[in-house]
């Protein structure tokens, strides 16, 4: 254990009461009534309803989109018509379908417990040698109880960890073939279902038996909506594993450049060559990992950690929903190696190089913000904001600003539009040929623009009439002129 991990420790690192900073100390009460904010406690009937939905359809897409690509050469619309027709049925389709093995069983408890082991065992020592990185031990943002967590940060250092052990028996050891994932792909899926289930499941009964925090956590009364949007906001075990950081970032995010790594292999086993469709899908999609990696510290204060209590939305997702419908683009293309034009590729890349400048130069501006407390220059200028003031649950009232500089002021959530272009990127990777690789954009479509109405009706909730004020100075969410 590291030094600054035992400090940690010593001074409670886990949790602690907020240590109030110069200019967010708690006030006499200013305004009427601020607000506070937090997941609500009581479910409306839309809500219910689309909870149910996703808890009983969601296992079966994933389920879909993996089976058209073994069964029907990754077309969507076969089987489908198949059906219709009468010449297959639910039950033929379930039974072609690769079962639960032993040999996936162990690859997959051997995988998770490796990722337990680096994210428990091995404090990060990175950031003592690669300039600009943050890592070890952080705090968190402050729960809506008025709670600071503090979290080991090393998941840089577990990617490299890992995949340099995946290249070195690539290369020298070769313990395992790099196709072993593409080849138990769908026994592996078995067993990440399972995982995500009994995750959830354990993180339901925890908050009621032994939540890690009480203060933190939201019964809305709905067995359904408390299962699948969760009730502890932030369920550990001990002092330093955290759910929420643990299945958010390892094993679902690590893992999703080592799928992408066996389906390029298995793309040169079955072909003799790798496409630069594959290579360019490898290439933009590890940006956007490493990236997640290298901004693991600022990842803690995102939406995911402030605001989204831990369930099965974020247990059973992590563990399935994220590394098989966010590597469709490469499983495609194993089975459709699409060879792009030069022009082609080369649209292809900029769009992702495009995007990927604007979600993270987006993001950035937001934590220089943030760290600077406004004493920095953003494009040149110094920064415009909104002063706001919100209630924590533990009765205090704090101030914060609202960034209105820089791409912060071309719209709300530019970083969400940034994020749409380098998915668009991954899809038009694969060619025109299938609707299957563009589910991704599809769906992210729908999860970011969901994110946007979500996260302004907290914001609304939490700033009050602040927030009005900040929508009036930046009137638009994700395009200018236009939405």
């Amino acid at each position: 254990m590291s030094v600054e991990r035992n400090g940690a420790v010593a001074m409670e690192a886990t949790r602690r009461r907020t240590q109030h900073s110069a200019g967010e100390k708690p006030q006499v009460e200013e305004r009427e009534q601020p607000a506070q904010w937090g997941r609500a406690w009581e479910v409306d009937w839309f809500s219910l309803i689309s909870v149910i939905a996703l808890l009983l359809f969601a296992p079966f897409i994933v389920f879909y989109f993996v089976m058209a690509c073994d069964q029907y050469q990754c077309s969507v619309s076969q089987p489908l018509m198949e059906l219709y027709r009468g010449d297959t049925t639910l039950l033929s389709i379930w039974a072609r379908a690769p079962s639960l093995t032993w040999a996936a069983v162990k690859i997959y408890s051997i995988w998770v417990s490796f990722q337990i082991l680096l994210y428990m065992c091995v404090p990060d020592v990175t950031h003592k040698f690669i300039p600009g990185y943050v890592g070890g031990v952080q705090d968190g943002a402050r729960t809506p109880a008025g709670l600071i967590n503090k979290y080991e940060i090393n998941g840089l250092q577990c990617w490299l960890i890992t995949h340099a052990l995946w290249l070195a028996n690539a290369h020298y050891f070769h313990w395992f073939p790099p196709t072993i994932i593409f080849d138990n792909w769908i026994p592996l899926m078995w067993c990440a279902n399972i995982t995500g289930y009994a995750v959830s499941t354990f993180a339901f009964m925890k908050a009621y038996c032994f939540p890690t925090n009480s203060e933190d956590c939201k019964f809305t009364g709905n067995i359904f909506y408390n299962y699948m949007m969760g009730i502890e906001f932030n369920p550990r075990v001990g002092k330093w594993f955290d759910f929420k950081l643990f299945f958010n970032g390892r094993p679902g995010i690590v893992a999703w450049t080592l799928i992408n790594l066996s389906y390029m292999a298995k793309q040169q086993e079955l072909y003799g060559h790798v496409t630069n469709s594959m290579i360019l899908v490898n290439v933009l999609q590890a940006i956007y990992v490493l990236d997640f990696f290298w901004n693991e510290a600022w990842y803690l204060k995102t939406i995911d950690i402030c605001h989204d209590h831990f369930g099965w939305y974020l247990g059973w997702g992590d563990c399935v929903w994220l590394p098989y419908l966010y590597t469709l683009q490469g499983l495609y293309l194993v089975y459709h190696p699409v060879q792009l034009s030069n022009t082609h590729a080369l649209a292809v890349l900029a769009l992702g190089v495009v995007g990927y400048y604007i979600f993270r130069s987006t993001n950035h501006q937001k934590d220089l913000f943030r760290r600077t407390e406004g004493a920095c220059s953003i494009w040149g200028r110094k920064p415009t904001y909104i002063k706001c003031s919100y209630r924590s649950g533990d009765g205090g009232i704090h101030h914060s600003k609202l960034l209105t500089s820089g791409f912060w002021g071309v719209a709300r959530h530019f970083n969400y539009t940034g994020d749409l272009m380098g998915s668009l990127a991954y899809c038009s990777a694969c060619g025109f040929g299938h609707l299957l690789p563009y589910f991704y954009i599809v769906y992210m479509t729908i999860l970011l623009v969901h994110r946007c109405v979500r996260d302004e009706h907290r914001c609304s909730s939490k700033y009050g009439k602040d927030w009005t004020r900040y929508t009036d100075a930046v009137p638009y969410r994700l395009i200018p002129r236009m939405f």
